[in-house]
């Protein structure tokens, strides 16, 4: 899902508009909200995975396996937030690919010098929320996003993906879909809800999903399309 799923701008504008109306409603209709967004999006997913080439599937395929296990992890056993229903909803997993989908729509249209600018204004609040002890996660997390952007092959993606993430987490955070643990569990840290630099899990998936697409199709001749964005 590099360069070969360029989302059109319509579709781009589609993304947007299924993930804030799927968690207005998903908020505000209770548990019918939920299944509601669940069909809405799933089924958004494969009608896209059904036009994708056979590369972008399996790109999309493991963006939600690799989803699923890190919602499991981070939400049930970690503890690190919880959704409202103390679940996982169903249509979390297929979300983050969708969401992937508009990084790398709008991730070509960031200069190095922009995608650079990312971390470098972010740099200052993550450093002074941690110093006061409001968001000590904050640091590793972000520590985490410049490996993957100085050493990773997508760090245009890792900078939009960092910005959508946050935009996604304080709508989500606000309507109450999901709160973050104001203790993180295990470390002993502290976190915002949510956290400033949430979207650095995002480059771990990221890197996740590449691996996977070039080891099960290693005699492409072409280089392996995973769920990232310009280098």
């Amino acid at each position: 899902m590099r360069r070969n799923l360029n989302v059109p701008a319509f579709r781009a504008a589609g993304i947007i508009c299924i993930i804030a109306a799927g968690l207005l409603l998903d908020q505000k209709l209770e548990f019918g909200g939920q299944i509601i967004t669940n069909i809405a999006v799933w089924l958004i997913f494969i009608g896209v995975l059904w036009y994708a080439s056979r590369a972008e599937q399996i790109s999309l395929v493991a963006c939600v396996f690799y989803a699923t296990l890190g919602e499991i992890f981070l939400s049930l056993a970690w503890g690190l937030y919880e959704y409202r229903l103390g679940n996982i909803p169903l249509f979390v997993p297929p979300g983050h690919a969708l969401l992937f989908m508009l990084g790398t729509a709008l991730a070509p249209r960031l200069s190095d010098r922009l995608a650079w600018a990312v971390p470098l204004l972010a740099a200052p609040f993550v450093i002074l929320l941690s110093m006061t002890g409001s968001d000590t996660l904050g640091a590793p997390l972000f520590a985490l996003l410049l490996l993957c952007m100085a050493f990773g092959s997508a760090r245009k993606l890792y900078a939009t993906m960092f910005m959508l993430a946050l935009v996604m987490e304080i709508y989500g955070t606000w309507l109450g879909n999901w709160a973050w643990s104001p203790h993180v569990p295990w470390l002993g840290l502290t976190t915002l809800n949510p956290p400033l630099a949430a979207g650095a899990f995002y480059c771990v998936l990221d890197l996740l999903v590449t691996a996977t697409n070039a080891a099960l199709a290693p005699r492409r001749a072409t280089p392996a399309i995973g769920v990232a964005g310009q280098p």
